[in-house]
């Protein structure tokens, strides 16, 4: 979870249910507090998300697997890795072979 990411993503669903609710409900009063509570939910939510997050990895740690081991060997596209690092592909020769 990557924080201004979220936070922007988060602004605009804001700003999106506010919208929603003041046409819904006619009052800019109501669709106020409407929002004030959504966001508290998005945020107790993130919140948890994270606390998750850390309680994951502090599991990993704990096992005695190193943090990259574990997220290669849960991802599902980890067979598709090369074990090449990013910048060493324009050192690489071209080639067809």
């Amino acid at each position: 979870m990557y924080a201004p990411r979220v936070f922007v993503s988060m602004t605009g669903v804001l700003i999106v249910f506010a919208v929603a609710a003041y046409f819904m409900t006619g009052s800019a009063y109501t669709a106020l507090i409407q929002t004030l509570i959504c966001a508290v939910l998005l945020q107790a939510g993130y919140f948890i998300g994270v606390l998750y997050l850390v309680r994951r990895e502090k599991k990993l740690r704990e096992g005695g697997l190193p943090a990259e081991a574990a997220s290669a060997k849960s991802s599902k596209d980890s067979s598709r890795r090369d074990g090449l690092r990013a910048d060493a592909a324009p050192n690489l020769p071209a080639g067809d072979t």
